[in-house]
């Protein structure tokens, strides 16, 4: 009769060791964001292994649902969050596609892999197109019927949302979404997450409010700080500010009781010229200012002692992304595992997994395109699609900007000044640009769903001038 009772005594504690690990390990470390775009990254397992035995991370982000990583990262114990392409969202309104998709995405990598997130899109709301917004809460509860019928309780379906949702942010007392996101796509996606007890996912960067004179409010440096003047509440830091105004929104449409994550911030530790704010100084300011306040667990003066879910932006510097230079600076790590700068993430000395990092393959060559003019005077910016760029997202760039009330698309219709090239990476050229400059030049406004990148070369030929 003992052994019975001794053997359900170790099986209760194998049990709720599991359910520790499982229920509490994601809620002890700040996570980050592991993009691919470099020919000379690691290999995913040696990726998984200096994760695990060198770092803190206990939790990546991707933009993809790349099999190899999540081979890789199988019996590790770090939790892995895959993302759907925004072109999919349509598809997976269907039920029997969402089973297939989990079928063929999920269910051969889970529990092995502890995934726990699939977001469905990224920034969808920002970006667009119209049919996409429209199918975003049908997608993702028709990927969740799908989890479930598949068996599978423990993954949690969001979707990660710029700030361009919010109307204002400053102060956070007045801040509200935007109207026409608030009531038709916000709500229901909020009610949605709070049926499902998900978390509402959004991608705050006190990089794109930087300004010199709100340097150290941006950073995590000591400040003055400012205070709201209808909530009395002090804040000493923009990321504060943002996820008070977040939290403000959600709660005026009646859903303060859902949690926040926080899906991308970071910061680049390399620019252009014309992008001063980033240095390493700037970068180790604000990535460890960001994970010291979040290993104090201080909260936001709104929401005091809460821990929000973070994914720093990014893991790698990526030398293959398109853009300026601070593209391909936002990485905590060089390649061979090297920290870029020192954020408090590393468990005792650095050091590299026991593999040896394999040897950089050649660059892939840079499809040709028009030579542009060369860089003018006055720092001036423009937005053009990156190199990979399809021509079917190009095109929904195109369709999406030229629907919206006050942009003219007359330049690229026929006989328009700037038809010609008559090509779809020319017209959305014209188009992406034309959208970025009126909105202000914001980096997040040349985004486009990660197809854009900013330009100093000026894109104008022949009789076709660009807006700058």
């Amino acid at each position: 009769m003992e052994f019975p009772k001794r053997h359900s005594l170790i099986s209760f504690l194998l049990f709720l060791s599991t359910f520790i690990v499982q229920h509490f390990a994601a809620v002890n470390s700040v996570g980050v964001n592991y993009g691919t775009l470099g020919n000379n990254l690691p290999p995913p397992a040696q990726v998984a292994q200096f994760l695990k035995e060198k770092t803190t991370i206990d939790r990546v982000k991707l933009f993809d649902v790349n099999p190899d990583i999540l081979l890789a990262f199988a019996g590790t114990g770090i939790f892995v969050a895959v993302t759907v392409p925004n072109g999919e969202i349509p598809n997976l309104v269907n039920k029997k596609y969402a089973r297939r998709w989990v079928g063929d995405n999920i269910k051969p990598f889970y529990p092995q892999t502890k995934i726990n997130y699939v977001l469905v899109g990224n920034e969808v709301l920002h970006w667009g197109p119209q049919n996409l917004i429209d199918n975003l809460v049908g997608a993702m509860r028709s990927l969740h019927n799908a989890l479930i019928r598949s068996g599978i309780e423990g993954v949690n379906v969001t979707t990660a949302h710029a700030l361009s949702i919010l109307e204002s942010s400053d102060p956070p007392s007045l801040a509200k979404f935007r109207p026409g996101w608030d009531k038709g796509d916000l709500a229901p996606i909020l009610q949605f997450l709070r049926q499902t007890k998900s978390p509402f996912m959004v991608n705050p960067y006190p990089y794109f409010g930087y300004s010199p004179e709100k340097a150290d409010f941006a950073l995590f440096k000591p400040n003055p700080g400012v205070t709201d003047k209808f909530t009395k509440k002090l804040y000493t830091n923009m990321f504060d500010q943002l996820i008070d105004s977040v939290y403000t929104s959600m709660k005026k449409l009646g859903y303060g009781d859902v949690d926040i994550a926080v899906g991308e911030t970071g910061w680049a530790s390399a620019g252009e010229t014309f992008e001063p704010k980033c240095t390493i100084p700037n970068a180790a300011s604000y990535n460890g200012g960001l994970v010291k306040k979040y290993n104090q667990g201080a909260g936001t003066p709104l929401l005091p002692g809460r821990k929000f879910e973070t994914y720093i932006f990014a893991l790698f510097n990526e030398n293959l992304k398109p853009g300026s230079l601070a593209e391909r600076n936002f990485g905590l790590f060089q390649p061979d595992f090297t920290p870029v700068y020192d954020v408090g993430i590393m468990r005792g000395t650095a050091g590299v997994p026991d593999q040896p990092v394999p040897t950089p393959t050649p660059s892939v060559p840079t499809p040709p395109s028009p030579v542009p003019k060369p860089p003018t005077q006055g720092n001036k910016k423009w937005c053009v699609p990156k190199a990979e760029a399809t021509d079917a997202q190009l095109q929904s760039n195109i369709d999406y900007v030229c629907s919206q009330s006050g942009m003219d698309c007359g330049p690229i219709q026929a006989n328009g000044a700037c038809f010609n090239p008559n090509t779809v990476r020319a017209h959305a050229s014209y188009a992406m640009n034309s959208w970025y400059q009126s909105k202000g030049r914001n980096n997040f406004d040349c985004d486009f769903s990660g197809t854009g990148a900013i330009t100093s070369s000026d894109p104008s030929n022949g009789s076709c001038s660009f807006l700058s």
